[in-house]
């Protein structure tokens, strides 16, 4: 914060920002005569749309003191954007600015009363947030005065031409040395010690605590030819340090970290042993783990990972292990993802000399942190020999602004180092980097440049249509762009114009990152192809920024495509993977309507909007995001199963555009969900829950961000902080999610011997099966086992005789029926065995439902028993296979010969998590117990699903996370986890335990369908929370009504629970036709009059069949994704005050409610009457209108004025 001080003493305190779009009315109120005289008539949104940066200077009450604007081309007509550079080499004193360091002014507004300090402010704070910018300039027409504000900051070099019409501009330059310049770097002498040791005693005292209150000074004093310390000035005063050291231990970085990319950061030598033998080419890594699509996309030229951040600290403790005298720590690293084609287990040797020195000690001021990397030129001065400076940090330190600079390297998944590490190579020290358009004498150097890239024969056949064509032969323009530093092609790109902008708009929420409407179709572009040298990685802004410019761009799209089950990408494309995937944003993908295109004609939307295609991952980035920072994560985020509550963590934290989480890992049996594309007969074995489905999993593309570990959980070490997974291999954490789920687990037989005719009451159920699984006994839980199961039957059972037993009393009992049927098993075959229940309520809840399935099962002939225990297999014999099974009933017990058998009798903890959880000393009481926060009785442990429960001092045993949508749990627990890492948020508030006695309840609806014996569709949506038989709800008083049309008998039935306050609180639909389930989960939770009146329609026999009814194109606006916003802005309305002595429509109601007026009339009525007469009315319908006009592309059935 800075104090600003006015001509009359006043003074503000003020602080810079980024602008945001909410500032627009601010920043147009600020706008003078002499504004639009200097910087020419402008519309604000425009520009903020085009801006690199846009800089906001606030108070303390919030108020918009001033707003500057900056661009990289000049804000008059005196050079095209592509060609400015040309034109401003000619004037004096402008040949050394470049698109890298230079930045054009586009427009300054400031209060009057403090304007000078305002306009000193932002350039200071622009040349802080941009430590390549040297220049700044401004145009005025020539004609016109600058003014004293800008004066103080600006001076004059020249003046140019317009390119349009007779009129010169004068150019105006500000320079960084006048407010943020570079700083001195020299060698650290005693002397310093007082000025820096207030910095390190500012950030951390935990040298001071180890070494002693001189480490510093006796830091200084030793250096040598291998150690040096090196010191920042500004103003004869030292402001930061930094401890260099030629000594690496080596070893130890090739044993932890895949150098390949930097040849093991060595001299290359003749013995160097770079490549696998033949032998070991055919070993198979001995464990499993999913690469990140980020990763992938690099040849040896190129790097894995790298991302912009911005963080306060300015302290770095280098790992003494980096040094040749450390000894390193014991616990392992994440499992890293591999390039393509590389064998883990083979690490290459390199004999050659070290090449690289480190930095062991790091600080800065923060006022001048800006400027990190001014030390770099200086050390490498020191080490000549030299080609890397590297530098570890623990996970658990923020990336800091000087290592943004630095590229990290992956680990191997066997790492035994608890550090990141980041590499620097000289090079990167260079600034003639010039990015131009492609030529064809360009080929032969970039050939050798991508020449390992998997794509690189794509890459080369864009180039060349690009050099001959300039475009496809469709027609779409092809452009090609190369960075080139001292004449060496070190990077290339290829774009197209996006061609499917109105599916994008339609399909991804682009519009929470720009003003579609202020970008012109031919300003999105397709990002295709991107690779650049590691060494210039933190160029890779820098690289799209002039993309954009060059090529008149202010979008660019990159799609990531699913996985097929081989691992391979799916899409026709011939997309290079990139690394530029970092520097982009994801785009959160659109829920879309499911329309009845018959039903509506011509009224339905383009086909542009509605077509049915490959679905992929959209990847982003704009003019406003060039320079814009993430924050980079390194903390080791692992979560425990692939559940839905575990992808809805994993989708949450992903999602955050301004977060980037290097370390997410994923411990899954079977990998990600969603890749193995199965077949229709596969996914219909269990209930849907409709929380993810393969487009889902398509449109979030895990595998980009996500690092995925194959195996169980099999032990969790909380003092050393891994987790053991099957086979023996650590995966250590600083942040561990458990979501585990409960699984069908294999029957225990009672051991009852029907020969002496025994009954349920004389046998004990609750035993947990210890011996072999039959090999024919089948537990249901994951698309995997169902595809297992499936593969199984078609090899073992289908063509040959015998029965199958489904045991179990869960709706997947009858959608596995439904689909051993749908596989041509004839019915008799198939016995359903049902346990008896738990509790009086059944798994449908509908005895109209239950008794058309009933029905059916007896149509085709498959025999259902009922409170049936299951007490032996093969009469007692060994049960692998088993072909036959005995149960007990109340009464008379009876056994079964069958082939297989398949259970779903009781999901539960798996035993092997039980074990590794009660092991590890974490509370569990049937299941894992937490607190309201997800917290295990571990701080760094939490845990959320069905595997949890809350503590027992809430008194809430009933409610635990099984009765809420998986989905919103998920999302719940990110958003707990991100107050710890997004610095944007206020930092979580603990509750103190005497106060945080209260449960969250959470609000999402609770999703169950499937196919159902007979071809029946059924789908439940309700409210969360203890189930209650139908036939209890229906007598309770304040039940509210039903509307019900159809018969279940007939494939046509449809309930709709509307609640005491007119709410949709149930539906159940039953149908032998197919159904849009998307669009009927929108209706949980709606008015009943925001759905037509459908309550006064149904009584009035309007209503007879609400399939049909919900088909009809008035609905279509309550399905769209954006109807929440819509009700969201209408509440306001009705919140708003036209006049401080008027109440609103909402306090009105509130205070009718509790009877605080004397009325004349019915309430109802006078609340009408109030809402028609005053504003509120027209801003609702202006409202209305406005969502309907704005989103017509989907809601083209609807009409508003001037449509006609």
């Amino acid at each position: 914060m800075t104090t600003l001080t006015s001509l009359r003493g006043k003074s503000e305190v003020v602080h810079a920002r980024r602008t945001e779009s909410q500032d627009v009315h601010c920043i147009k109120a600020l706008v003078r005569n002499h504004t639009e005289k200097i910087f020419g008539r402008m519309n604000v949104i425009y520009l903020l749309e085009k801006t690199n940066l846009a800089i906001t200077l606030c108070n303390e009450k919030e108020e918009i003191m001033a707003h500057a604007a900056f661009l990289d081309y000049p804000n008059w007509n005196v050079a095209k954007q592509d060609e400015w550079e040309t034109v401003f080499h000619d004037l004096e004193g402008a040949s050394a600015c470049t698109p890298l360091n230079t930045l054009f002014l586009h427009l300054f507004v400031t209060v009057e009363e403090y304007a000078v300090g305002c306009c000193k402010e932002i350039i200071s704070t622009t040349f802080k947030a941009v430590p390549e910018l040297h220049f700044i300039y401004l145009l005025i027409p020539a004609h016109m005065n600058l003014g004293p504000t800008l004066k103080t900051v600006f001076e004059p070099v020249g003046c140019l031409p317009c390119l349009t019409f007779e009129e010169d501009f004068a150019v105006f330059v500000c320079l960084r040395q006048n407010y943020c310049p570079r700083l001195y770097i020299r060698k650290a002498r005693l002397e310093d010690y007082d000025d820096l040791m207030p910095i390190f005693l500012l950030r951390d005292t935990t040298l001071q605590e180890i070494y002693g209150e001189y480490f510093l000074a006796e830091l200084i004093a030793s250096q040598d030819e291998e150690n040096h310390t090196v010191v920042c000035e500004d103003g004869g005063i030292a402001v930061g340090l930094m401890s260099v050291c030629s000594q690496v231990n080596m070893k130890m970085l090739h044993r932890c970290f895949d150098l390949r990319t930097f040849h093991g950061l060595c001299r290359p030598h003749p013995d160097d042993v770079l490549k696998p033998s033949l032998q070991t080419e055919e070993k198979t890594s001995s464990h499993a783990v999913q690469k990140s699509e980020s990763d992938e996309s690099e040849p040896t030229a190129l790097p894995e990972d790298s991302q912009e951040a911005e963080t306060e600290s300015t302290i770095s403790e280098a790992s003494p292990s980096v040094r040749d005298d450390g000894d390193g720590d014991s616990r392992t690293a994440p499992p890293a993802p591999l390039p393509v084609g590389r064998d883990e287990d083979f690490h290459p040797v390199y004999r050659g000399a070290s090449a690289a020195f480190c930095i062991q000690l790091f600080c800065i001021d923060e006022k001048h942190e800006t400027r990190s990397l001014d030390f770099m030129q200086f050390v490498f001065s020191l080490f000549p020999e030299k080609d890397y400076c590297i530098i570890s940090v623990p996970h658990l330190v923020p990336e800091f602004i000087l290592i943004q600079n630095f590229v990290r390297v992956v680990p191997f998944s066997n790492c035994t180092l608890d550090q990141e590490l980041y590499i620097f190579h000289r090079a990167g020290l260079l600034k003639s980097i010039h990015i131009r358009p492609a030529k064809t004498s360009d080929t032969p150097a970039v050939e050798k440049l991508i020449k390992t890239l998997v794509l690189n024969k794509s890459i080369l056949d864009d180039l060349k249509r690009f050099n001959e064509a300039r475009r496809d032969p469709d027609g779409t323009p092809v452009q090609a762009f190369v960075a080139e530093v001292l004449g060496q092609i070190v990077g290339i790109s290829v774009i197209r114009n996006e061609m499917d902008i109105e599916y994008i708009r339609a399909h991804y929420n682009i519009e929470d990152f720009i003003y579609f409407s202020h970008h012109q179709r031919e300003e999105h572009g397709h990002l295709h192809h991107f690779a650049l040298n590691p060494i210039f990685k933190h160029y890779s802004k820098y690289f799209l920024k002039e993309i954009l410019r060059l090529s008149f761009k202010s979008c660019l799209y990159y799609p990531v495509y699913p996985l097929s089950r081989e691992g391979k990408f799916q899409n026709p494309s011939t997309h290079s993977l990139t690394s530029a995937l970092h520097y982009m944003v994801p785009v959160r993908p659109r829920r879309q309507i499911v329309y009845p295109l018959e039903k509506l004609g011509i009224n339905a939307p383009s086909k542009e909007v509605s077509k049915d295609q490959l679905k992929y991952a959209l990847n982003h980035t704009n003019r406003k995001l060039m320079l814009e920072p993430k924050v980079t994560i390194n903390a080791r985020i692992v979560v425990v199963g692939a559940s839905n509550v575990g992808i809805s963590f994993l989708e949450t934290l992903i999602f955050c555009p301004h977060l980037k989480f290097n370390n997410l890992i994923l411990i899954s049996i079977h990998g990600l969900p969603g890749k193995n594309l199965l077949g229709s007969e596969t996914r219909r074995f269990l209930a849907n829950d409709h929380c993810f489905n393969d487009e889902d999993y398509a449109l979030m593309a895990l595998y980009s961000w996500v690092n995925v570990v194959v195996g169980k959980m099999t032990a969790i070490d909380r003092a050393a902080k891994y987790v053991m997974v099957s086979k023996g291999k650590k995966v250590p954490y600083d942040h561990l999610v458990l979501c585990t789920g409960q699984q069908y687990q294999v029957p225990c037989p009672t051991g009852a011997d029907i020969s002496k005719l025994l009954t349920n009451r004389e046998t004990s159920s609750k035993m947990r099966y210890t011996g072999p699984v039959p090999s024919n006994l089948f537990t249901l839980n994951d698309d995997e086992d169902c595809l297992s199961f499936t593969n199984w039957l078609k090899d073992n059972f289908i063509d040959s005789g015998g029965n199958v037993i489904v045991y179990g009393n869960t709706i997947d009992i009858y959608t596995t029926v439904e689909t051993l049927l749908s596989l041509g098993i004839n019915g008799s075959r198939i016995h359903i065995v049902q346990p008896p229940l738990s509790s009086n309520i059944t798994c449908l809840n509908n005895y109209a439902v239950e008794k058309a399935i009933q029905e059916t099962l007896e149509m085709a002939d498959v025999t259902v028993y009922h409170d049936a225990l299951l007490a032996q297999w093969n009469e007692g014999n060994h049960p692998d296979p088993i072909t036959c099974a005995s149960f007990t009933t109340p009464t008379k017990p009876f056994k079964i010969q069958c082939s297989a058998f398949i259970s779903f009798y009781e999901k539960n903890v798996d035993f092997e998590t039980f074990k590794a959880l009660n092991d590890a000393c974490l509370v569990y009481d049937g299941r894992l117990v937490i607190d309201t926060n997800f917290h295990t009785n571990d701080v760094t442990i939490r845990a959320a699903g069905p595997l949890t429960k809350f503590s027992s001092r809430y008194y809430a045993n009933e409610w635990t996370h099984s009765r809420f949508s998986s989905k919103e749990i998920g999302f719940q627990l990110a958003a707990a986890m991100l107050s710890i890492f997004d610095p944007t948020l206020d930092p979580a508030i603990e509750c103190m335990w005497d106060l945080d006695k209260l449960i969250p309840i959470y609000k999402g609806a609770k999703v169950q369908g499937g196919c159902l014996p007979g071809g029946y569709h059924y789908l439940h949506i309700a409210k969360p929370g203890i189930p209650t038989p139908l036939e209890v709800q229906i007598t309770q008083p304040n039940f509210g009504v039903q509307v019900i049309t159809g018969k279940a008998k007939k494939g046509n039935y449809f309930r709709i629970h509307i609640n005491q306050y007119h709410l949709v609180e149930t539906i159940t639909c039953f149908s032998k036709k197919p159904f849009p389930v998307s669009n009927y989960i929108c209706l949980f939770g709606q008015h009943e009059q925001v759905l037509n009146n459908l309550c006064t329609r149904y009584n009035e026999g309007l209503i007879t069949d609400l399939y049909s009814y919900f088909r009809e194109p008035w609905s279509m606006a309550v399905f769209h994704d954006r109807f929440i916003d819509l009700k969201k802005e209408l509440r306001e309305i009705l919140a708003f005050k036209e006049d401080e002595s008027l109440p609103s429509v909402e306090e009105l109601a509130r205070q009718v409610v509790d009877e605080e007026l004397n009325l004349s009339e019915k309430p109802r009525k006078y609340l009408r009457r109030f809402f028609q007469e005053n504003i509120h009315q027209s801003l609702a319908e202006r409202s209305i209108l406005a969502y309907l006009q704005y989103n017509n592309y989907h809601l083209p059935m609807y009409a508003w004025p001037g449509i006609i």
